[in-house]
């Protein structure tokens, strides 16, 4: 592609607030949140439900923007790509993930056992950014790059 390559991801919290991690070969079999590409025609919020529904099998609302990144032939992606990442966060009802091959297993983990998983990408310091602004009790805001 000629072009950077617009995508949306989701910091999924379950009822029990853990949010949803899925191991991926994409990312060198490192941890990341759902997520995918925008198609053409399609606005941003869509594709997230798309590609979550798709990848997980989920249902998500209470969808609000919260990161907006690029990166440009990340040795962290398998591919030589220019991304720029559009990130959410929003909330589930349900426990039961079915994965697409987009990843090879999960984990519902609590924002305060991150450090214990190998996180691809930049996911590391968006759920850290997500935890300290919990932590605080302030409300979370829009951030942008790292």
């Amino acid at each position: 592609m000629k072009y950077p390559e617009p995508t949306v991801g989701a910091v999924i919290f379950n009822p029990d607030n853990k949010i949803l991690l899925c191991k991926s070969h994409k990312w060198h079999n490192k941890y990341i949140i759902p997520g995918g590409h925008i198609e053409l025609g399609e606005k941003m919020e869509e594709a997230l439900k798309r590609e979550i529904l798709e990848e997980t099998g989920l249902e998500i609302y209470d969808i609000h923007l919260i990161s907006i990144k690029e990166s440009v032939y990340n040795k962290v992606f398998h591919e030589k790509k220019h991304f720029i990442f559009i990130d959410y966060i929003c909330k589930t009802d349900s426990y039961n993930v079915i994965l697409n091959e987009e990843a090879q297993e999960y984990e519902w983990v609590d924002l305060n056992e991150i450090d214990n998983y190998e996180l691809g990408g930049f996911v590391k310091p968006l759920l850290k950014e997500i935890k300290n602004k919990k932590e605080s009790k302030s409300k979370i805001e829009i951030f942008y790059g790292y």
